[in-house]
């Protein structure tokens, strides 16, 4: 019995190793081959080089995408937090009318395949007769990212005892003093991973920003897509490099200061 469950676990555990490879093998050989010399980005290669790095920090289109990309995550997570907090502290410290539905309705974008969001958001404002425009893009990225910074923020309040902040209150303590010196601190672990998820999500989301984006604004998704119409460069990998590196570095980076930041606060 015991040898079967053993045989078991361990064909389980090179299942898993196997989808993990399956996953993560193409990401690697992007991030391999925008180190290779040769302009075919292809095996074997012929040496190690950082000129397709180089050759990205001077092609002025990419550029540009990158620079709106980080306007337009900033802007996402600085609108996304914002609306998030006050929604958080709304839905769990007063009691709001309909509090459940409201809370349904602000998750329910997660809920919602992202390209059905986009195309149901473009034809809501066709039929208004507003134009794709930047507002629009950042918009439609505010919807998407709002509910994680709403989940992450909540379940972090949640966890916030009342007490803590009655006692700031009866010690004379106004509200606007209470929650900047009590209540922010001790929530700004989950503010600060809601603020880099939402620049995350919003940096790397491809399938909304094709809908929504104005003729001639790129991001680095949609300029990554626009070069692979042509043929795919090097500098398609290099790029692939570095949106890896942002992405999975800025959480990476945010989940080790939402830890010292919790041990400090719990200190």
């Amino acid at each position: 019995m015991r040898e079967g469950a053993s045989i078991g676990w361990n064909l389980v555990r090179a299942w898993t190793v196997l989808v993990y490879i399956f996953m993560f093998l193409p990401v690697a050989v992007v991030v391999l081959l925008s180190f290779n010399a040769s302009q075919f980005g292809s095996f074997p290669m012929t040496g190690f080089s950082f000129r397709w790095f180089v050759e990205l920090a001077q092609n002025d289109a990419i550029l540009r995408a990158f620079r709106t990309s980080v306007v337009l995550g900033l802007l996402t997570a600085t609108i996304s937090t914002t609306l998030g907090v006050l929604a958080s502290l709304a839905l769990v410290r007063y009691r709001v009318p309909g509090a459940n539905m409201i809370s349904t309705l602000l998750i329910a974008p997660i809920l919602v395949p992202e390209v059905v969001l986009a195309v149901a958001l473009l034809l809501f404002l066709n039929f208004l007769q507003i134009n794709k425009s930047f507002t629009l893009l950042l918009l439609g990225h505010v919807i998407f990212t709002l509910p994680f910074v709403i989940l992450v923020v909540q379940a972090r309040l949640v966890s916030i005892k009342r007490d803590v902040e009655e006692a700031a209150m009866s010690l004379g303590a106004s509200p606007r003093q209470t929650f900047f010196q009590v209540t922010l601190p001790l929530m700004l672990p989950a503010v600060l991973a809601g603020a880099l998820f939402a620049f995350t999500i919003s940096f790397d989301d491809i399938t909304g920003t094709l809908f929504w984006k104005p003729g001639g604004v790129e991001t680095v998704p949609t300029q990554i897509f626009a070069m692979l119409r042509n043929s795919i460069s090097p500098e398609i990998n290099a790029l692939g490099t570095v949106m890896i590196l942002m992405t999975v570095g800025l959480p990476l980076l945010g989940l080790a200061l939402a830890r010292k930041l919790s041990t400090k606060s719990g200190g």
